[in-house]
């Protein structure tokens, strides 16, 4: 069996050389192939620095001497034909290194990998699903997100739902348990975990080794296919945590790849990430380039994608995040940014933006670095949303202090506001927050039993009404009382106890408020979107503020009650002369709430308050998120 040489359009070869091949998962990698009349495998494989290299499969025995690849000039580019070889065939190139080592790599651009523990490479076709969602990218065109709502579902796909120990739900199984669960809870988007595929179950998928691999523990390829279909017939967004930071040393991933640092900096200062263990990709290289943002277009076009949040942003622009002063380097202005790494992203969001150019470019980024979320032709990343890392960590340091103490930490939940509109913000309570010991949401609560859950309701009603996108891990929504558990399932049990039931109800119903709003997310990136009404009463641990919709006169009027003691009567100031309905009580006894009596309206009078011509008074429930719509305007 020998592999004959395929030709390799010299224009594509040079567009992946200078780092402008955008689609090069449809010349790299195997594609099903047909030469003079004889079915067969074309393979291609960028390794420049090898001695040999050939496809060794169980269609020859694991042995590649009968198949090797021919080297294509120049370019470090290898490929062949090998015949006889058909769709299912499982592969790896046999790559002798420049250090005489032979190595079996699984292949960079493989459309398919074998289930843990195998790692080897399947050849598969990814043409064949009949795509359904027409009406939906016409409605996303429509409709670009800044003026809409965005509520994700963070979703880890292995641990949902979960039977026993390793038996996942397939992709078919999720198309619909997981999708009619989410979309009967309101939420317009799912954030999967990655699903590059990758070597260990527990890693989360954030160690990569098949980048263009939808991992097989869930089922082939087409049954994600499905899902996203699936998800964009109920009218759902789909958004992969997608990890272009760093891959894993797995000997049979991309780490001396050909036999020298390849896909990875030479320098291993550079090289290496400490902190998880893994390698950084070179930036800097045009052949990486090409890698990288191939594989961000390949998930928004094979897979119909609608986004991805691009993970660990600052350690990918920082030399020297998370790194002893033994590794630190300069760059060639005596800085510690990586220039390759601005440059890249910068690329990277021209590019989709170019071929999709309603996406979502989400940078998870926990750095102060400015513009991420503004153009590239105004010196920005070019993301169009960044996770507000510094919100989530006042916001949850000022939960977890007792109602008593919160009053000398009231600016945790006001400074945001200082900076609320310098970025298009997505505001996340993430998986992150709730593993290695950080306790659940709803444990990370003081107080009583009772008190756990009132102060969860009044946090996602505070959360849910500042300004900004949202986005909820799973298990959130009906007070996970647990962790996450990444090796067993979330604990649905606990929905046959009261408060929990009541939880995802308030939850269900916070949502279902929130997406019919439009004071809640038309203005979430303009300061006239928002209003303080008293930021300042930190003696009774107390916030009211206003949201506005595009129409200035359509506003809701939002009180929290961040204290043990309730108020009878307590007057906050208002905008209007109206009749206020309150539309939502935290405090219900349908939510788990202690019933304490709230009137379902409230008239304003012309008595000014907080800078406002009008107030109103309202009994204010001890830790109670209430909100409040003002039904017509008295005459004034």
């Amino acid at each position: 069996m020998t592999a004959v040489t395929p030709l390799l359009a010299p224009d594509i070869l040079y567009l992946f050389n200078h780092g402008r091949l955008f689609h090069a998962y449809r010349t790299l990698g195997a594609h099903m192939h047909v030469s003079d009349g004889v079915a067969g495998v074309r393979f291609a494989v960028w390794a420049p620095n090898a001695r040999d290299v050939r496809v060794a499969g169980d269609f020859n025995g694991w042995a590649g001497e009968g198949c090797s690849l021919a080297r294509l000039g120049t370019t470090g580019v290898w490929a062949g034909f090998v015949p006889g070889v058909g769709e299912g065939a499982a592969y790896k190139y046999e790559i002798v290194g420049a250090d005489g080592r032979t190595r079996l790599k699984a292949d960079p651009y493989a459309f398919r990998s074998e289930l843990r523990p195998g790692t080897a490479s399947i050849v598969a076709r990814l043409d064949r699903y009949r795509w359904q969602d027409g009406e939906w990218a016409e409605r996303k065109r429509r409709h670009p997100p800044y003026e809409r709502p965005m509520l994700v579902y963070e979703a880890h796909l292995g641990s949902w739902r979960l039977d026993a120990p390793e038996r996942f739900r397939t992709y078919a199984q999720l198309a619909d348990e997981l999708v009619d669960y989410v979309a009967s809870m309101g939420y317009t988007h799912i954030e999967v975990l990655p699903l590059t595929e990758h070597p260990l179950d527990r890693s989360w998928g954030y160690q990569a080794t098949g980048y263009f691999s939808a991992t097989s523990r869930y089922g082939p390829p087409e049954g994600l296919q499905a899902l996203v279909d699936r998800c964009h017939a109920r009218g759902i967004g789909v958004i992969l945590d997608w990890v272009p930071g760093h891959f894993c040393k797995d000997d049979h991933g991309l780490r001396l790849f050909d036999g020298t640092p390849l896909y990875e900096p030479a320098d291993p200062r550079i090289a290496e990430k400490p902190l998880w263990g893994t390698l950084a990709f070179d930036f800097g290289k045009a052949e990486v380039q090409s890698f990288l943002i191939s594989d961000a277009i390949f998930w928004l076009d094979v897979f119909h994608l609608d986004g991805l949040r691009v993970d660990a942003v600052a350690s990918m622009i920082d030399l020297h995040f998370d790194k002893p002063p033994s590794m630190h380097v300069l760059n060639r202005h005596g800085g510690s940014e990586n220039l390759d790494a601005l440059d890249f992203l910068r690329k990277l969001n021209e590019t989709v933006f170019r071929y999709f150019p309603d996406t979502l470019m989400i940078a998870e980024d926990s750095s102060a670095w400015p513009g991420v979320t503004s153009p590239t032709y105004l010196g920005g990343l070019g993301f169009n949303y960044k996770w507000n890392m510094g919100w989530m960590n006042d916001a949850l340091r000022y939960m977890e202090t007792d109602p008593s103490q919160r009053s000398a930490k009231h600016s945790l939940l006001t400074f945001s506001l200082l900076y609320a509109f310098s970025e298009n913000y997505v505001l996340p309570l993430s998986h992150d927050e709730v593993v290695h010991g950080k306790r659940s949401l709803l444990n990370k609560m003081p107080g009583s039993y009772e008190e756990k859950f009132a102060n969860l309701r009044l946090f996602y009603g505070y959360w849910m009404t500042h300004p900004g996108k949202k986005l909820l891990f799973m298990g959130g929504e009906f007070g996970q009382f647990d962790e996450w558990k990444d090796a067993e399932g979330l604990d649905w049990v606990v929905l046959q106890y009261p408060l929990h039931e009541a939880m995802q109800r308030y939850v269900r119903d916070l949502n279902a408020l929130y997406a019919t709003e439009d004071a809640l997310w038309e203005r979430d990136h303009a300061p006239d979107g928002f209003e303080w009404i008293d930021a300042d009463n930190a003696a009774q641990s107390v916030l009211s503020y206003v949201r506005r919709a595009r129409d200035p006169r359509r506003h809701l009027v939002v009180v929290c009650n961040f204290s043990r003691q309730s108020y009878p009567a307590f007057r906050i100031g208002v905008p209007t002369g109206a009749v206020h309905r309150v539309i939502l009580n935290s405090d219900a006894p349908g939510y788990g709430g202690t019933g304490c009596r709230v009137p379902r309206q409230a008239k304003a009078a012309r008595k000014p308050l907080h800078g406002q011509p009008f107030s109103l008074e309202i009994p204010l429930p001890a830790l109670s998120f209430l909100l409040l719509e003002p039904e017509r305007l008295a005459v004034e």
